[in-house]
C-alpha cells in the first residue's frame, strides 16, 4: 500500500474532479509518472494563473478534463508545487493524501506549513 508524507496509508485526494496520474482519485505514482503527480493540493485562483503562466493550463476545460476551479483538490506535480512555493503561490496541501515520494522534491516542513485538514 502506498504511504503518505506522514508515514500512514495514502488517502484519496479527489474523485470530483477525478484526479491522480492514474485517474484513481489518489496521488499514486509509478515509473510512467514523469511529472511526479504526488501532491494533493487545494488549488487557488492564484496558483491556477501561475500554472497557466508556466505552460500548464489547468483551468480551461478540454475533452476528458473539466478544468479546475479554486477550491478543487488535484494531484499536482511535486516539482511544480516546489516552484510555486518559491514564487509565493503554493496552494494548501492535504498531507494524508500526499504521496511519500513528494519528499524527494519538497521538505516535510514546507508541506506542513501549507497543510489543510482533510475536510478543508
Amino acid at each position: 500500500m502506498a504511504k503518505n508524507v506522514l508515514g500512514g496509508e495514502l488517502e484519496p485526494c479527489s474523485t470530483d474532479p477525478m484526479t491522480g496520474f492514474y485517474r484513481d482519485g489518489c496521488c499514486n505514482t509509478g515509473v510512467g509518472d514523469l511529472g511526479v503527480h504526488t501532491v494533493c493540493a487545494r488549488v487557488t485562483a492564484e496558483f491556477l494563473e501561475f500554472s497557466k503562466s508556466r505552460g500548464n493550463d489547468l483551468s480551461t476545460p478540454r475533452p476528458g478534463f473539466p478544468g479546475l476551479r479554486a477550491g478543487d483538490r488535484w494531484c499536482l506535480c511535486a516539482p511544480r508545487w516546489q516552484e510555486a512555493l518559491e514564487a509565493g503561490v503554493a496552494p494548501e496541501v492535504v498531507l494524508e493524501a500526499t504521496h511519500a515520494a513528494t519528499l524527494e522534491w519538497v521538505s516535510l516542513e514546507d508541506l506542513c506549513r501549507h497543510a489543510v485538514d482533510r475536510e478543508g
